[in-house]
């Protein structure tokens, strides 16, 4: 059930939502449904949302950064790797773990980290 005042649902631009699709599925094992042709839902994410058509990019120095948890960093890395996925931002370390980030096929930013 949705809660009053929390973040409840996320959309995200992309030029090429079969590209996504897959990417998305075969890195994350998110599931999709279509509505039309220029957007598509997604669940099992931790979070539901979407993809809508766009030709812009969301990065990390234009828009929000979706922050990713793993406890397998290398394990997701490969993964994301294996599906299409580009890393942007090779692992580094901060105070209290490890992350990297990586683009998906349309282009947009996200990043994945573990603890120490």
């Amino acid at each position: 059930m949705p809660t009053h005042g929390k973040i409840d649902y996320l959309e995200f631009p992309a030029d090429n939502l079969y590209a996504v699709k897959n990417f998305f599925t075969q890195a994350f094992n998110w599931s999709f449904v279509d509505y039309g042709e220029e957007y598509t839902a997604f669940s099992n994410a931790g979070i539901d949302g979407g993809f809508y058509k766009s030709a812009q990019q969301m990065s990390a120095e234009n828009g929000a950064l979706i922050v990713f948890y793993s406890n397998d960093l290398k394990g997701t890395q490969s993964s994301i790797q294996k599906a299409g996925g580009v890393i942007s931002t090779p692992t580094f370390s901060f105070p209290g773990g490890q992350r990297f980030h990586f683009r998906d096929p349309s282009g947009n930013e996200y990043a994945v980290w573990s603890e120490a």
